[in-house]
């Protein structure tokens, strides 16, 4: 959408959401996240590990078909161009004690998300994610502090010690109190009390994503390119995805965003190559390649054009 420096309602989003990501794309400001379970105004950065703010004039509710905004540059500047991506969970959520930790839990188990707020404690603790299906992936940001990175458990990193930082393009990390050491199950994921996503007295957010056919899956896969090579590589994925996002785990490299929505930037060798990029780590603006270094979104997957 373009920003109007006013305020505006955004609609066509087709559902109410409960998870909206907002990023400018035509200039270096932060990623907005909000979520209905903390409320309108509370906002988070993807690319800085800074606590939860409110916001004043950011994405001041959500409606039947989208949300609305304020006057906020960063979210309605005018003349701005933004994305936006939106998830359906469940409203303001619910109690739920499945953990040993009990957690409020927005949760739309057809198409496999959840939003998740708890409160660590000082010792080891489960945490009831109500996705009824092992979660894939798991986001985690503490938002009462500033100095705790953002966590990810992904189901393709080498271990259950094994954890990503949302805000940084480092590689995966190696930590056992982090998820205690224990893999997710259909019900909680799990901390230890010194874990990054437990720590004492303080609150935390968890978006947990489940594999659901047709509709959404998250995958690996292992390059095949050398250094200005020109191999492809086809992703399977059993649908047209709409939002595709790669991370490297071997090596340092952005959280690297497509989408269906943002335009094709060239037609090359009778290919449409998608490569308007944004990058969840970073402030950056949308960049789009000058070559065919970017990914062509399938019917049945995405394939990798060239040594992107």
């Amino acid at each position: 959408y373009t920003g109007n420096g006013s305020t505006q309602t955004i609609s066509s989003v087709g559902f109410q959401p409960d998870f909206t990501w907002i990023k400018h794309r035509d200039g270096e400001t932060a990623h907005m996240l909000f979520d209905y379970v903390r409320g309108a105004l509370k906002r988070i950065q993807s690319n800085t590990n800074n606590s939860e703010t409110t916001a004043n004039n950011t994405l001041t509710s959500w409606n039947s078909d989208g949300f609305a905004l304020g006057t906020e540059n960063d979210t309605n500047g005018s003349g701005r161009l933004f994305a936006s991506w939106n998830w359906k969970a469940n409203g303001s959520g619910s109690s739920n004690t499945d953990g040993s930790t009990t957690s409020t839990v927005s949760v739309n188990t057809t198409s496999g998300f959840s939003i998740v707020k708890y409160t660590g404690t000082s010792s080891a603790a489960t945490i009831g994610h109500g996705l009824g299906a092992v979660p894939k992936m798991i986001i985690v940001k503490n938002l009462s502090s500033g100095s705790r990175k953002w966590v990810v458990w992904h189901h393709n990193l080498t271990s259950a010690s094994k954890y990503l930082s949302l805000s940084s393009n480092a590689t995966e990390a190696n930590d056992t109190a982090t998820w205690n050491n224990t893999l997710p199950t259909s019900t909680v994921f799990s901390s230890a009390g010194s874990g990054e996503v437990n720590q004492g007295g303080q609150n935390f957010i968890a978006y947990c994503f489940a594999d659901v056919q047709g509709y959404q899956k998250m995958g690996g896969y292992t390059g095949n390119n050398t250094a200005g090579g020109s191999n492809t590589q086809f992703v399977y994925t059993g649908f047209r995805p709409k939002l595709v996002m790669v991370k490297e785990i071997s090596g340092t490299s952005n959280w690297v965003i497509y989408d269906l929505n943002r335009n094709y930037s060239l037609t090359e060798n009778n290919y449409n190559i998608r490569a308007a990029r944004l990058a969840w780590n970073s402030d950056n603006a949308e960049s789009s390649f000058t070559d065919d270094h970017g990914i062509d979104i399938l019917s049945n997957g995405f394939n990798i054009r060239d040594n992107s």
